[in-house]
């Protein structure tokens, strides 16, 4: 069985840091690229970031350019949103996600990921 499950989400104040990790299991990890994504209330799940099976590529929406860092270590089946700069902006439910789409071509998308997690909220206060 396939599970993803993030953590490290809670309350931050604008300007701070966050570390969000996503634990799986049950998956070929090394063989699948690893997606966020967040959703913020009233808002359609949008594309964060992505990082392909083994770290080589990496690409994130402009808005958090700068600010957010994804990472992965296939020892430990893990990857990792490292955020700073928060911004009230990037409050939401944040999700990882495994799956494969054409690197350098275009952008992941949500169709491009068949193992999500459940999510983990992120606040940030103004």
């Amino acid at each position: 069985q396939v599970q993803l499950v993030e953590s490290g989400g809670g309350l931050v104040q604008a300007g701070g840091s966050l570390r969000l990790s996503c634990a799986t299991s049950g998956l070929a990890f090394s063989a699948y690229g690893v997606g966020w994504f967040r959703q913020a209330p009233g808002k359609e799940r949008e594309f964060v970031g992505a990082i392909n099976w083994n770290g080589s590529w990496r690409d994130y929406v402009a808005s958090v350019k700068g600010r957010f860092a994804i990472s992965r270590d296939n020892a430990k089946n893990t990857v990792t949103l490292q955020m700073t700069g928060l911004k009230p902006e990037d409050t939401a439910v944040y999700y990882c996600a495994a799956g494969g789409w054409p690197i350098g071509e275009r952008l992941p998308t949500l169709s491009d990921f068949g193992s999500w997690g459940r999510g983990t909220q992120v606040t940030v206060s103004s």
